[in-house]
Order: structure tokens, then sequence, then C-alpha cells
């Protein structure tokens, strides 16, 4: 098989870390693996085979007005178009709303060649503007599949767009995780013996970790033995900050950023906790129950329902409601039981979200698309 994985670029995030991961497996059973990225080789953050072949557009950047917004992604059609023309993939998948359409577009009227787009978002939750919510409803016709990574992602792509054919393919998990740069100890940020409540994700807005905080600032006073850490960069990383130092948790709360040695973190943590507005699939959290955690998220759209069984491998919470995760918190925190209980439960998701499984549905769906 030879496939070529279109996608905006190679840093930090779930979409990312999906494709480094998959691309990886395939290259390792023998497939021919192309990545082709619009940013440059030195903004990659996760590693891949030395039998992935690695392209590097340079065509990333922002657009100053919708004119050169237009000549741009024109050029970045072009380029794509020229790739699949010289590469000739048995298969090209997109990644991402963008990289999905850009896709579609380049690779019109090159029938030997079949095309898979690949949400990885629920899109009534981003959305795009009214141009390229035009251009999904239409480009998506022309894809030969379409992938989302839940059952209403799913459903609201086949009531929105022209897709011909639309599956779920849920993320798969790589446990246990490999290390690289940058590493972090744990003990250089906490000491010894504290109990972590960990989360990990983006420092922007959809993550709420500013409602986090806020939880932790109350449960903070009764459990003094426990430290939350939040691993993950992004553009909020001053207001919260300031939030911790606003609310005295400077020696509670922690913002080490990025990690690469990620796994080594859950493997020390004690809990588990996200606080989305909405999610894709939150690869973090699969992760996380991988090495063992018990978990607490907002029942947000979507993802975490379609992983978490309220009541057996962690608590679901009504979205956006503080006291109510601030409760869930507070009865796991205080409760080492219940914790090891949901513990047991939660590293099923190594079998069930196992890259062995999740590849061969890929895989399948490969197949039948290219008879």
């Amino acid at each position: 098989m030879q496939l070529l994985i279109f996608i905006s670029s190679l840093a930090g995030g779930g979409a990312e870390r999906v494709t480094a991961n998959l691309a990886n497996y395939w290259a390792e059973k023998g497939w021919e693996i192309t990545i082709v990225t619009l940013a440059p080789l030195n903004d990659d953050f996760y590693e891949l085979s030395p039998a992935v072949k690695r392209i590097a557009l340079e065509l990333d950047g922002k657009s100053s007005n919708a004119l050169i917004g237009l000549i741009q992604n024109l050029r970045r059609i072009f380029a794509v178009r020229q790739v699949l023309r010289q590469t000739q993939p048995d298969i090209a998948l997109g990644m991402m709303t963008a990289a999905n359409i850009l896709l579609a577009l380049a690779s019109w009227g090159v029938t030997q060649i079949r095309t898979v787009g690949s949400e990885r978002t629920y899109p009534p939750q981003c959305p795009l503007g009214i141009m390229w919510e035009w251009l999904r409803s239409k480009c998506y016709g022309r894809l030969d599949m379409v992938v989302a990574q839940t059952n209403d992602g799913a459903e609201w792509l086949e009531m929105h767009t022209a897709s011909k054919r639309v599956e779920v393919i849920f993320n798969p998990v790589n446990w246990p995780m490999s290390n690289q740069l940058p590493h972090l100890d744990v003990e250089k940020v906490t000491s010894r013996g504290r109990k972590l409540l960990l989360a990990v994700g983006r420092l922007s807005d959809e993550k709420q970790f500013d409602l986090l905080i806020e939880c932790f600032r109350s449960l903070a006073v009764k459990h003094t033995d426990w430290d939350l850490i939040i691993l993950g960069e992004g553009h909020l990383r001053s207001a919260l900050e300031a939030q911790v130092r606003d609310a005295s948790l400077g020696s509670r709360v922690f913002l080490p950023g990025r990690v690469g040695n990620v796994g080594e973190w859950y493997a020390r943590a004690d809990l588990y906790v996200m606080s989305p507005r909405f999610e894709g699939f939150p690869n973090a959290l699969v992760e996380a129950m991988a090495y063992g955690l018990p978990v607490v998220s907002f029942d947000c759209d979507t993802g975490p329902r379609d992983i978490i069984i309220h009541g057996v491998n962690g608590l679901l919470v009504p979205p956006e409601n503080v006291v109510g995760l601030t409760e869930a918190l507070e009865q796991l925190m205080g409760d080492a039981a219940l914790r090891q209980c949901f513990a047991m439960r939660a590293v099923e998701v190594r079998e069930r979200f196992s890259m062995m499984r999740i590849a061969a549905v890929w895989e399948t769906f490969f197949e039948e698309i290219g008879k």
C-alpha cells in the first residue's frame, strides 16, 4: 500500500500525534508512507520512523486579506496536486478540515488516486466562516470517504455535507508511550509523595483550564496533599499563570509546558481531569486511562462519553458545571479505594482502542474504496 497523508503540520496536537502514530505503525508493516505538510520540517514535534517519507511544502502562514488568502490557497492546491502526481499513492488521506478541502480540490480529475478526509473535531463547535463552511459542504462530495471520530460527528457530516460515505473510526491509543524531547522529570516540578491531579492539553479557550483552576482552588484547602499539574502550551499561558497567582496557588498549581515524556507523567499521577467546552476524540484521556488513571470529565460535545463509562471507569459531569466538577473531584480525591476501582477498569481501553484494532478498521475501509 502506498499511502499519502496530508496535514497542515506535525506540531503538537492530537491530530498530529495520531498521524505520526498511524504512519509509524503502517511503515513498520512495510507500507510506503508519505506525510505532506504545509508547515516546514522544523515545526515537527512528533518523531517519525526513518521509513516515513516527509515532504514539507512550506506554504503555511496566515493571510492578511481575502485576496492574498485566495492566492495562497491556490498555491497550496497546485503544490499538493503536483505531489500527488509525483508520488502516485494508492490512497491520499487528509487530516483536519482545511487539509481535507485542499486535498479534495487538488485531486480533482486525478481518478486513479482514492481520497479520504478525516474530521478531527465536532464541526458545530468549530465554525470555519462562511466560505470554508461552504467549501466543506461541497468539496467533501469529491472525496471517496470521510471519517468522523464519533457518531455525533458522523451524523452532522451526513446532514450538512455532500459526503458520499461517512464512517466512524476512533483514535488508537499508543501504550506504553515512547519518550522524546523535551524531557521533564516530575520531581523537578512537584515533591515526591505528593498526590497529582493531572490535565493535558493546549492552553486555549476550548480546554477551559480556567474553570479547572477555579475548581482546584476550592479543593486545595481540604486536600493539602494534592497538586494540580496542567501539561501543555498555548496562548492563554499568561492569563492562567495570573489566575494561579491571584488565587495564591503558586505552590500547588503548575504549568510546566509541553513535555515529550508525558507517559511518565501519566504513570506518576493519581487522577486525571478534563474540563473542555468541546472535543473531537480526546487522545490524552484515552492515554491516561491506558496508564491506569481514574478520570473525571465534562460530558461535552463530543468524545468523553464515547470513552468514559460513568461510575465504572470514571465520572462524567454536565458541561461547564463547575460545582459538579468540583464535587466529582472531591469524591475521587478523598476515596483511594474508588480511585483504584475505576483504575482497574480504565485500562480496558488498551484493548478497546489498541493500535492494531483501530489500524485494522482503517485498512478495511482503504481496501473497500480501493476496489
